[in-house]
This record gives structure tokens, sequence and C-alpha cells, in this order.
């Protein structure tokens, strides 16, 4: 039974772009070793198959340079963070925002930091919606 599209980046693509977007453009040896360090330890040929998926699914560029590929995220960190946690309120929490931040501070530990950022964005959203 195969895999149904979210439309989302899977794990191992997600964790490709975030070390893409820390250092891209990046060769296909460089990304490998990068996942090695974060204790995936694939096959050459499974990275080099991903990141074309990848490329097909317009996650990725790839350019030529000498006798290597490089690979850079077409996709910011914003636009993923935005499609994934937007399907996630609808979906789980029928598009409540009172409802995930409920939950979130149910689940995680928010410091005294974290509370007062957030109080100041739930501040400025307040203002802006003021007429």
């Amino acid at each position: 039974m195969g895999r149904t599209s979210s439309g989302h980046p899977t794990e191992l693509e997600l964790l490709i772009l975030k070390i893409l977007w820390q250092r891209a453009p990046l060769p296909v040896r460089e990304i490998r070793q990068a996942l090695v360090e974060q204790g995936r330890d694939l096959a050459h040929t499974t990275v080099i198959t991903t990141l074309n998926v990848m490329v097909r699914k317009k996650y990725l560029d790839r350019t030529q340079q000498a006798n290597a590929f490089l690979f850079g995220p077409l996709i910011t960190r914003e636009q993923v963070s935005e499609g994934m946690l937007g399907d996630l309120v609808q979906r789980v929490f029928d598009g409540s925002a009172a409802a995930v931040m409920l939950s979130l501070f149910e689940c995680a530990q928010i410091d005294s930091d974290e509370l007062k950022e957030l109080r100041q964005i739930i501040d400025r959203k307040r203002k802006e919606q003021t007429p």
C-alpha cells in the first residue's frame, strides 16, 4: 500500500531542507555527511534519489558545477511551516487558533521569556485588528 501525498515534505525531506536552509548550495556528499552527523546514515544512492524527488516536487533547485550537482532550496522555511501548521490547524483543531494555543500551553515547556514574547505578539495582533 503506497503512501498518500500530503503536499508537505516528508521527515527526511524536511531534514534535508533544514540542512540546505543553513548552508546551501551543497553537493550530495556534503548533504549526506550532514545527515550522518544528525544520525541518519543513508546510502549515497538513497540521498541522490531523495534529492531528485525533491527537485521534481520543486522543493529544490539543482545546478551542475564541474563534476557535481549542487542543491539549494526553492521553498523557504516560512512557506513550509505555514503550510504544515495551517494544515494541522484545519485538520486537528477545526481552524481554531485558540485551541492550538491552549494545546501548545498544555504540552510544551514555555519559559517566562517566551511567554513575554507571546504576549507581545498577541498585543501587536490585537492592535492590528483594532480600527
